[in-house]
């Protein structure tokens, strides 16, 4: 087994990705906070993939941590443990991102290389899969 998901069980999880984004969305959108700063901080997690600088393991090492919702929840608990309205809104905005990156198919990687995700394989590593 390659340790992809595939057939309905990939769908259903790009599905899930695509109301996580909804649901933030939402959200944002009743917390308030300005949409300018949803669009300049959207792709902060795309940073993380400066970690392929440093080879593959540490670039799936570095996207995996910016693409997982447990970062995302844990800003959004302390925004509301403290109460801090500008972690709620970056928990919703990282939420939303990944979320997005879910519905495109782009989950979190493995150490073979950035195409190696467990939604499946993306990009040349797809291409090459059928070869």
């Amino acid at each position: 087994m390659s340790g992809e998901v595939r057939g309905g069980v990939r769908i259903a999880l790009r599905v899930e990705g695509l109301c996580v984004v909804a649901v933030a969305l939402f959200l944002y959108a009743s917390h308030g906070a300005g949409w300018g700063m949803f669009a300049l901080f959207f792709l902060a997690p795309d940073l993380s993939f400066f970690g392929y600088l440093a080879g593959p393991r540490v670039g799936a090492l570095c996207y995996n941590a910016a693409h997982s919702y447990i970062g995302a929840l844990a800003c959004f608990v302390l925004g509301a443990m403290l109460p801090s309205p500008a972690f709620v809104a970056a928990a919703l905005i990282w939420c939303a991102h990944i979320g997005f990156d879910r519905a495109l198919g782009y989950g979190l990687k493995y150490v073979d290389g950035f195409g190696y995700t467990h939604l499946g394989r993306i990009g040349r590593a797809r291409a090459y899969a059928h070869v």
